[in-house]
């Protein structure tokens, strides 16, 4: 089981059940890094602002600015080397201080906040997930279901009977709980239901967070449907009806996909440092045996002159 990612408690009226929180589910999404070709080294990304771009506000004044023109504005860009030209031409480096973060208001207006403020007014970490409400569970819609945790009892400090109460209680009553509580540092409006063995959190959209789908393409209400068109569309669901098995679902791209890794050749590595220091050593070794020549020649040369001038 991979670590917890919260640890507190539950409760519902009068009762607290300590527990720890999971992650459900794991992406097996493959992730590329980006590489040189012709170097093979590793693309890496940098704070740096643009001589060209225009600053998008009035720059702050500062002790630790220079005074001189310079764009205040930051963005994130990528490192990439380019044939012929240096990729990091006209490119100013930020350190984390010298950054700001702004939001452009729906006006054009520019503001921006600092750490300090955020940190005024991040909600305080919460240990108690309280359960304000139930509600039937096909009352929601599947679209407020944003990430799936399991939730487990801390054992030792006898979670485990009020734990199966709460579970076996909301199987009975067909109910799931709905509370809130703070994740690192984001607020979550959170469901807590039954599974067939454990209690699962899931993680929900706040209201103004899903759109109406109104807003996008409404369906005409004055379309006529005749009842055979109805009774045809159902025959053919029931048809097409089976018992849901995840198993028969996989992703097959990415199958796909780590079939063709598996087949190519691995990169050729980089001369390896051993080679790179006996190729020195060697190096060290001529000029050495270079030198003691010399040293001898000028040392023969030296008592030759030496004996003429006696």
């Amino acid at each position: 089981m991979r670590q917890a990612v919260w640890t507190g408690t539950i409760s519902f009226g009068l009762v607290s059940i300590p527990v720890k929180i999971y992650p459900a589910t794991e992406p097996k999404d493959v992730r590329f890094h980006l590489y040189d070709r012709r170097t093979g080294k590793r693309v890496h990304y940098e704070r740096v602002t643009r001589a060209e771009e225009p600053a998008i506000f009035q720059p702050e004044s500062s002790s630790r600015v220079p005074r001189v023109e310079r764009d205040e504005s930051w963005t994130a860009v990528p490192i990439e080397p380019a044939p012929y030209r240096d990729a990091t031409a006209g490119a100013q480096p930020l350190s984390a201080e010298d950054v700001v973060r702004g939001l452009e208001l729906p006006g054009g207006d520019i503001v921006t906040v600092t750490e300090d403020e955020l940190v005024s007014i991040a909600p305080e970490r919460s240990r108690t997930i309280e359960i304000e409400e139930f509600v039937h569970l096909a009352e929601i819609d599947p679209v407020f279901y944003e990430k799936s945790y399991h939730v487990a009892p801390v054992r030792g400090m006898g979670a485990e009977k009020p734990y199966v109460l709460l579970l076996r209680a909301m199987e009975a009553a067909g109910m799931i709980g709905i509370g809130r509580f703070v994740l690192r540092t984001k607020p979550h409006l959170v469901a807590i239901r039954p599974t067939e063995k454990a209690l699962s959190l899931e993680t929900l959209f706040f209201g103004d967070e899903v759109r109406d789908p109104d807003e996008l393409a409404p369906a005409p209400s004055d379309l006529a449907i005749s009842d055979r068109e109805l009774k045809t569309a159902q025959q053919l669901i029931g048809a097409m009806a089976t018992a849901w098995s995840p198993s028969r679902h996989a992703d097959a791209y990415r199958e796909e996909l780590l079939a063709l890794l598996s087949r190519k050749s691995p990169a050729a590595p980089p001369e390896t440092i051993e080679t790179t220091a006996r190729s020195r050593v060697d190096d060290l070794m001529d000029a050495l045996k270079a030198s003691v020549e010399a040293a001898k020649l000028k040392r023969a040369a030296d008592g030759a002159a030496s004996k003429r001038a006696g």
